[in-house]
């Protein structure tokens, strides 16, 4: 709809963007002051950002994330209850790569070598007390013959390369007590069903935000213009940095935030298997334990016919470049590993995230570039208590995830409730 038509161009809180954080401040707002008009204003067609489920097996079935997948800490995780309270299901399961977990290497005595190596290096960041910032690859012991281990592991974290990543913000690092879990019907159907409730536009992309005013901020939307007394922008790191919005006045220290807070890219392909008996349910394995370009592969979550390969950092840009055929003949070889060479044959790609090439996002989830980890408090900080920026980014700690951005989101929702 044109955004003139609804209120007359006029709301007392736009907030951009419908991914998780987005739609955890308009919620928030609409219980804190439910006198308070919100509207959700989002680029794209859909609601849930870096969420994203499909249900290529029916909507009865388990659903597959091509974004976020995994209720990290589970226990104090906002989503974990929310998903229960719209009715889906979280499943409790132990998440197949964790203790108690169904790793298929877990007895190999190669694996538990690169598990105890993967260990020192991250006792090493968290213990760092340097005064100046480094890069993670500094943390590596030159003669370790598990460090091409300890970069793919790091680019799992990350989502970057560890020369790129910096050791003060992983070492900052912390989602929360207690397991990873997950939600049957798919995290991305969490957000979007929780945004129900919000009037939202999609289509509605934000070129230019006006908060020169001493009454309204001024929106310009590929929709019509838009006037609001206090606006949340949740857009991407990314999307920031490239100037996709324009602000008056400039805003030149977000930018430089944004520009240092990069999305690092995680990918996704899900292979389906055309027989499913010969693989074990809800189990994990890696293409390699000896190469830093390697996927992560879970089968057959849920129990369902498919095989979830996952891929990060430089390896995923470069698949993502090549296209579908090459993430799924770079997967075929790597399970050859585990399951022989005719494994090919009982594969088939079935669907595969993007996220580099998403144009509202340019990425997947947030890292610090060495001696950035402070500019994620510069890139939340609310501008004259009126423009404010939340997001997983703007999380010190909890950076990455959706319930980082959740909590960001409510963080501002509370600050305006009390403001406006």
């Amino acid at each position: 709809m044109p955004i003139e038509s609804w209120r007359g161009g006029e709301v007392d809180v736009a907030v951009i963007g419908a991914g998780a954080a987005g739609v955890a401040a308009a919620r928030q707002l609409q219980l804190l002051r439910p006198d308070l008009s919100v509207l959700l204003l989002e680029a794209s067609d859909r609601v849930g950002g870096r969420a994203r489920s499909i249900h290529p097996f029916g909507t009865d079935a388990a659903a597959l994330d091509l974004g976020c997948g995994w209720l990290h800490g589970a226990r104090t995780n906002a989503w974990t209850d929310i998903a229960e309270e719209v009715g889906l299901t979280v499943d409790r399961a132990p998440a197949p790569w964790s203790d108690g977990g169904h790793r298929l290497e877990q007895n190999d005595p190669d694996a538990k070598a690169a598990a105890a190596a993967v260990n020192d290096f991250f006792g090493r960041v968290y213990e760092y007390e340097g005064d100046a910032d480094a890069d993670l690859s500094a943390m590596l012991s030159p003669d370790d013959p598990w460090n091409e281990r300890i970069y793919a592991v790091g680019a799992f974290m990350t989502g970057g390369e560890l020369d790129k990543s910096s050791v003060i913000d992983l070492g900052r690092y912390d989602p929360g007590p207690g397991p990873d879990w997950r939600v049957r019907q798919g995290y991305g159907t969490v957000v979007a069903t929780y945004g129900l409730r919000v009037p939202t536009v999609v289509g509605a992309e934000v070129s230019r935000i006006d908060h020169s005013g001493a009454e309204h901020i001024v929106l310009s939307t590929a929709k019509g213009e838009l006037r609001a007394k206090a606006v949340i922008v949740t857009v991407s790191t990314n999307v920031l940095a490239a100037e996709r919005i324009a602000f008056w006045p400039p805003l030149p220290e977000k930018i430089e935030a944004a520009s240092r807070l990069p999305l690092g890219l995680a990918n996704k392909l899900f292979l389906r298997t055309a027989e499913p008996r010969m693989f074990p349910e809800d189990a994990h394995v890696m293409g390699s334990q000896h190469s830093r370009r390697t996927g992560a592969y879970q089968l057959k979550p849920f129990g369902m016919p498919v095989i979830e390969a996952y891929f990060a950092a430089d390896l995923a840009l470069d698949l993502e470049r090549e296209g579908v055929d090459a993430m799924f003949d770079f997967s075929v070889e790597q399970l050859k590993r585990t399951f022989g060479a005719d494994v090919g044959r009982k594969l088939s790609p079935l669907a595969a995230s993007a996220w580099a090439g998403e144009p509202f996002f340019g990425g997947s989830y947030s890292y610090a570039t060495p001696g950035a980890s402070d500019l994620r408090g510069v890139l939340a900080a609310p501008h004259n208590e009126r423009l404010f920026f939340v997001g997983e980014a703007c999380s010190k700690t909890r950076y990455s995830t959706a319930h980082g951005a959740y909590e960001t989101g409510v963080a501002a929702a509370e600050a305006i409730a009390k403001t406006l």
